[in-house]
């Protein structure tokens, strides 16, 4: 049974939602899920852009066979090789024996590490090489630390899709949505989008305005990238998200204040702290226990809000262990 969504006139989305993971990485909580992006180009040439995590490998290999239609995968192009995005490119090769695949000389490294040995597939790209596969024409941009260091990700100047591997991604499945534009996204998606941004890439920031520079001069029509909605209309929007969170820059005025009590009295400190700002004009706050909240959703707000208190009491003559442990995490 497959699942497979039209992108372009000659490109689909094969990938699969994961509702069931109740981690990603074994770290930050998903409870609405996270999607595993994988893309089909049917060309003169067939090419697979990235496969997906084993968690979804059943769903996927249905849908390769699908958009493939009987026709042999010529390619793979491998974008990142993180577990999530590589894991099945072992079992796929045994499908498809005679495909190539497309990657720099250090994802072929750690593919190895991983267990999948691509030597007899291997085509290496770098930084600035360009590949036809017919119609389309694909070039090839390195993107060291976005969040890895074999990172590259993909143009195509044919359409001005832009493969982004991990930048511009989201937690969240899709629920039957693919683009944007479909959802309301300030609603229901920004704030996960921020979430998987700053835990995953956001100390890369520097990185990441590397590749913002990389890719500004490209006609950039369509960005796909391998986790969450694919942006076809309003690009800037999203784009801007990603510009002041890399120059780590707030996106609103406003206090965030995460306190560490054991009995109570921290607690009602930031309570009183909290009513004292909003008397004094100071609409945006917000106040978490750290005991109680993932860390995760405490860095995506300290991310977005242009100021914040941390507020403990102590615990065996040391920072109180949770407080210790988000001042670390930061």
């Amino acid at each position: 049974m497959h699942h497979i969504r039209k992108v372009t006139d000659d490109l689909y989305w094969i990938g699969a939602n994961d509702r069931r993971t109740e981690r990603f990485e074994n770290i930050h909580p998903i409870p609405e899920g996270v999607s595993y992006n994988a893309y089909m180009l049917l060309d003169e040439k067939t090419v697979l852009f990235d496969t997906v995590d084993w968690s979804c490998g059943r769903q996927f290999f249905d849908n390769v066979e699908a958009a493939l239609d009987g026709r042999p995968l010529d390619y793979v192009v491998v974008h990142h090789v993180e577990p999530d995005h590589a894991a099945t490119l072992g079992e796929l090769l045994l499908h498809y024996p005679n495909a190539r695949v497309i990657t720099t000389a250090k994802a072929k490294q750690f593919l190895a590490q991983f267990g999948t040995d691509i030597a007899d597939h291997f085509d290496a790209v770098k930084n600035g090489d360009s590949k036809s596969f017919g119609r389309h024409e694909i070039h090839f941009v390195a993107a060291p630390m976005v969040h890895w260091p074999e990172v590259m990700v993909s143009f195509d100047s044919t359409n001005g899709v832009l493969f982004s591997a991990d930048a511009f991604g989201s937690f969240k499945a899709l629920d039957g949505k693919l683009f944007a534009d479909e959802v309301n996204f300030d609603r229901d998606w920004i704030d996960e989008a921020r979430r998987y941004y700053t835990n995953i890439v956001g100390k890369y920031g520097k990185n990441v305005q590397g590749l913002l520079k990389k890719t500004a001069a490209l006609d950039i029509r369509m960005i796909c990238p391998l986790h969450g909605l694919i942006w076809r209309k309003n690009l800037s929007y999203f784009i801007d998200k990603h510009d002041k969170w890399s120059r780590y820059e707030p996106e609103s005025k406003g206090v965030l204040i995460v306190y560490a009590s054991m009995y109570g009295d921290t607690e009602q400190a930031a309570d009183i702290l909290a009513g004292k700002l909003v008397e004094s004009g100071v609409t945006e706050v917000r106040i978490f226990d750290v005991s109680k909240t993932d860390k995760s959703y405490l860095i995506s707000e300290a991310f977005r809000l242009s100021h914040l208190v941390l507020a403990s009491c102590t615990y065996n003559l040391h920072i109180y262990p949770p407080m210790d442990a988000f001042i670390t995490d930061m």
